[in-house]
């Protein structure tokens, strides 16, 4: 049987400021594709398109709906619909775990808490995007100091106990971090530290939206155990980890787009993720 006698077949394609991520979708993934943004959202676009289809089997004149979100979303004509990645993230992170209430999402050059409903529907969202401190750029800026890969911050991070940091501005917290490193102060502790300053800048930004039980992390920066762990402990709750967290806002657009195709009450019974882990 081939696939697209599963039914109708969307996909969603979330360009990012970092990564843009594409999922063909039916009634499961079928193929997904990333690749850094760079300097042309439109190539990159147009890219994880063409290498999702590949993966999925799948001919573009098959699809039936192409959703494009993140911030990227304008630069490719042949969307079908432009939504909003806060709307994609709480409708992937509810089918990958329908018990998700809260979405913590740490993108590139934003992070978000989003509240939703039992139906994966968005109730109230905060979002900070006027400041790198809690995004992805910062830990990306700080590990550069630290002369580490970003992978690499969260396994040196657990080694040492966290060196306060004084600033959550990423130019100040940039001299503050050079400064501990001329007076000889231990890398580990300074990138346990930094971890630490995300965490707290997540959990400043969830007191502003109300924090229900089950909470889901999606973004790249959810691959990081050690970051997953802080963020879990200045919480205090557990975090659901889906097995690729970065995929979860093209997912989202690749449901809204089967919305589109399907009766609304056909995403009901959808399979879960079985891969998804604890923090």
């Amino acid at each position: 049987m081939s696939h697209h006698e599963h039914g109708v077949i969307s996909l969603g394609i979330d360009i990012g400021s970092t990564a843009t991520k594409a999922v063909v979708f039916t009634d499961h993934i079928l193929g997904q594709s990333m690749t850094p943004t760079g300097w042309d959202p439109k190539k990159a676009g147009l890219q994880v398109l063409n290498e999702a289809l590949d993966a999925a089997g799948v001919q573009q004149s098959q699809v039936g709906a192409i959703i494009g979100t993140g911030y990227g979303r304008i630069s490719l004509p042949l969307f079908t619909r432009r939504v909003t990645e806060i709307t994609c993230h709480a409708l992937g992170a509810h089918f990958l775990h329908n018990a998700t209430r809260t979405v913590i999402d740490i993108g590139g050059q934003d992070c978000k808490v989003i509240a939703l409903d039992e139906e994966g529907e968005v109730t109230d969202f905060i979002m900070n995007d006027k400041c790198a401190a809690g995004t992805g750029r910062f830990l990306q800026i700080m590990a550069a100091i630290l002369d580490v890969s970003l992978d690499d911050l969260g396994a040196l991070a657990s080694t040492a106990e966290p060196v306060a940091l004084s600033s959550m501005c990423t130019v100040f917290a940039e001299a503050e971090v050079t400064g501990l490193l001329a007076r000889g102060v231990g890398k580990a502790g300074i990138a346990a530290g930094v971890i630490d300053t995300v965490a707290q800048r997540i959990h400043a930004l969830s007191g502003k939206v109300p924090l229900v039980e089950g909470v889901t992390f999606t973004g790249g920066m959810a691959r990081n155990e050690q970051i997953c762990h802080r963020i879990a402990h200045n919480l205090g709750t557990r975090l659901h980890v889906p097995a690729n967290p970065q995929f979860v806002g093209a997912l989202g657009a690749a449901l809204i787009g089967q919305d589109l195709l399907t009766s609304p009450s056909s995403r009901k019974g959808l399979r879960h993720d079985p891969n998804q882990n604890l923090c």
